[in-house]
């Protein structure tokens, strides 16, 4: 009874998680370094070429790019909103939300409804001799790869939500 006190240890154990307040704890580095992330982050560059494209020009003579700067410039803002979601962690605030689910219906409708951009853009480029035909041309090229971009990042969300065997229902974990 007497050595009972020299056996104490004070010290912490290991298993406790130790928490850095730096920078680098705010943001998922792991997530820009994924292939989603990546994706995600390339979606947003193009998404941004797609809509400056068509701003840059005349766009309102047709009716058609009305759409296609629509779709483009809400999913360009979507997308930065969910990459800062995702990279500040800010799902982990919300576990009750499915973020496995939600990440594959936002890209395959942001797929669908980059689809019908693209073919109202493709088909409305105007002839050669406008001044600003090779804006819209190229507009509609970026349109045609974001719209790839988004059908790869709903394959990889799929097969998150898919899981490894798991209950896809239970998973709240995002990429």
């Amino acid at each position: 009874m007497a050595d009972f006190p020299g056996k104490v240890n004070t010290q912490t154990s290991p298993s406790e998680p130790q928490r850095s307040y730096g920078t680098t704890a705010m943001a998922d580095m792991d997530f820009i370094r994924s292939i989603p992330g990546i994706l995600l982050i390339v979606e947003i560059f193009v998404g941004l070429l797609v809509w400056s494209l068509i701003a840059s020009t005349s766009y309102t003579l047709l009716p058609a790019y009305g759409w296609v700067m629509f779709v483009s410039v809400t999913l360009w803002l979507l997308s930065i909103a969910l990459f800062v979601v995702l990279l500040l962690r800010f799902y982990q605030s919300l576990p009750s939300v499915p973020w496995p689910l939600v990440l594959m219906v936002f890209y395959v409708v942001a797929a669908v409804l980059y689809v019908t951009a693209f073919l109202a853009d493709a088909v409305s480029v105007p002839p050669q001799w406008y001044p600003w035909h090779g804006h819209l041309g190229a507009s509609a090229f970026f349109a045609i790869v974001v719209t790839l971009l988004y059908g790869a990042s709903s394959y990889f969300a799929y097969l998150d939500w898919m899981g490894q065997g798991q209950n896809a229902a239970a998973s709240t974990v995002p990429v």
